[in-house]
């Protein structure tokens, strides 16, 4: 047993020399492929001998297994040893050296996702150049490299176009984004695009609309906006020559913002009438219905008798160079439906004494405010816990009384009539002392109230008191304008003891339009 053993640790350390000196690309001096095939036979004899010891079999058997080596393909290497310190031969990587190298290095470690990588480099360019950005902006996206829109011709307008051309000179781009312009612009060459055939060879339906002289189109355009400015509007959805009389078509714009249904002849800048509707009297308190006419009958001097304010103070202030942007961007109250102010807030609740229970209920409070407008200078007011759904189709004067009983109209018993005007150049002027006179004792003038706050007056609750509203006219949105009433403060008036008190508004929110479609143009209100 000694001397197998003896001879298998001889044959181990003969193969171990053999395979490193193959490996090595050299042959040891005592190989001797003779010697070497007699010791496997061997040795195979030995291992038959000994079959019991099956894990030692296995592992001996493995190691007799020499590796197999290509004569003719001569030496290959596979991977890399841990002594090799040459690495293949790549491109040289560049260093950044300046602000825009570091600049441009981190735009390109940015774009796959090198965020890290990409954040140092902006930094040290930064750190190099305060102004690298620009500089990059310069060098990738030179201003030459955009298009440059055409100057218009200086005369929009020849003397010898036809009637039926169209008429730049009635139309107006102003105020648009000069994307926008050229994009309509564009518009201003088509034709209006009848109905396509319904087959291949079939005849196109005819386009009678299509062959409309443009006067005749804007006065139809006309008519259509008086009626229901919301189907002027969406006109523009159906093709782009109808588009581009929409947005420029400024005879259109200046009948609704003149106008008393939509624009500023139906607007108040001086209080109308009473709190409950009736004439304001002969006192000299009164106001002047913006866009009203004088009375040929009448000839008192007194305010509201005044002429329209057409002809008196420009309708089109400068801030608005078209009527398109004067009835979008100038404050006006709208007619067609009603604000609402949803307000919700928390409250602790008290634990009733024979409660088993460790925490205290919260009691969560939900109630509306209502306004809707009149085009008299009245309005109706209702603060009630009743939604929207249940109030909504009942705002109207013929319901704000205190006798509805069970009728679905029983929310409107809490309403309240009152009146409301818009601040502005035709309203009533602030009284101010002016310390800049001669004599020093200072005089007092007038001054300009500016546009954007309403002012509401209404009943209270009990007959001793009256409330005041003052509210600003906003926009909440992209599309719609004057759609906002955002609070300023809120007052109660006590007729008895002659003092006014201050509402803490903590919880109310502001209100935003809703436009009711059953309220129609609301002049039977």
């Amino acid at each position: 047993m000694d001397s197998t053993e003896a001879e298998l640790e001889s044959f181990r350390r003969r193969w171990r020399e053999e395979v490193s000196a193959k490996t090595k690309g050299q042959a040891p001096a005592s190989a001797n492929p003779l010697r070497t095939a007699q010791a496997s036979s061997s040795r195979t004899q030995v291992l038959r001998s000994n079959a019991p010891d099956v894990h030692r079999h296995g592992v001996e058997q493995d190691d007799e297994a020499a590796p197999h080596a290509y004569q003719d393909l001569g030496e290959k290497q596979h991977g890399r040893r841990l002594d090799e310190t040459n690495l293949p031969s790549h491109d040289p990587v560049e260093v950044p050296d300046t602000a825009l190298e570091h600049y441009e290095k981190a735009v390109e470690k940015e774009g796959i996702g090198s965020l890290g990588d990409s954040v140092d480099l902006y930094r040290k360019a930064y750190r190099l150049d305060p102004n690298v950005h620009t500089a990059y902006k310069n060098k990738h996206f030179p201003a030459s490299s955009f298009p440059v829109a055409k100057p218009k011709p200086s005369d929009p307008n020849p003397s010898n176009a036809s009637a039926t051309v169209p008429n730049p000179a009635h139309h107006s781009l102003h105020g648009l984004p000069p994307t926008l312009q050229s994009l309509i612009d564009d518009f201003s060459t088509l034709t209006i695009q009848g109905e396509p055939p319904p087959t291949e060879h079939s005849p196109a339906p005819p386009c009678p609309i299509s062959t409309i002289p443009e006067e005749l189109l804007a006065d139809i355009l006309i008519h259509l906006a008086v009626q229901d400015i919301a189907s002027f509007v969406r006109l523009s959805l159906v093709c782009k020559r109808l588009a581009y009389l929409v947005a420029t078509e400024d005879r259109v714009w200046k009948r609704i913002s003149l106008g008393s249904e939509y624009g500023f002849g139906a607007m108040h800048y001086r209080y109308a009438c009473q709190i409950d509707g009736s004439p304001l009297g002969d006192d000299g308190s009164g106001g002047i219905l913006l866009g009203s006419t004088t009375s040929s009958s009448s000839t008192s001097t007194s305010p509201t008798n005044q002429p329209a304010p057409q002809t008196t103070t420009p309708l089109v202030p400068t801030p608005y160079p078209t009527y398109l942007s004067l009835f979008r961007r100038r404050p006006r109250i709208r007619f067609n439906g009603c604000y609402i102010s949803t307000v919700n807030y928390m409250r602790p609740g008290a634990s009733s004494p024979t409660s088993v229970s460790w925490n205290s209920p919260i009691h969560i409070v939900t109630y509306y405010r209502y306004l809707r407008f009149l085009r008299n200078g009245t309005l109706i007011s209702l603060l009630t816990t009743s939604e929207p759904a249940d109030v909504v189709p009942y705002l109207y004067l013929e319901h704000a009384h205190k006798n509805h009983g069970n009728l679905p109209s029983a929310p409107m018993k809490d309403a309240l009539l009152g009146r409301w005007r818009l601040s502005g150049p035709a309203g009533p002027s602030k009284p101010y002392v002016d310390s800049s006179s001669a004599d020093g004792e200072g005089e007092v003038e007038m001054a300009v109230e500016d546009e954007g706050t309403l002012y509401l007056e209404t009943e209270g609750v009990t007959p001793k008191y009256l409330y005041k509203m003052a509210l600003t006219l906003g926009t909440a949105g992209k599309g719609a304008r004057n759609n906002k009433l955002s609070w300023q403060g809120y007052w109660s008036y006590n007729r008895l003891t002659d003092d006014w008190a201050a509402f803490t508004l903590k919880n109310d929110r502001p209100f935003y339009f809703s436009r009711v479609r059953r309220y129609g143009m609301g002049f039977e209100a």
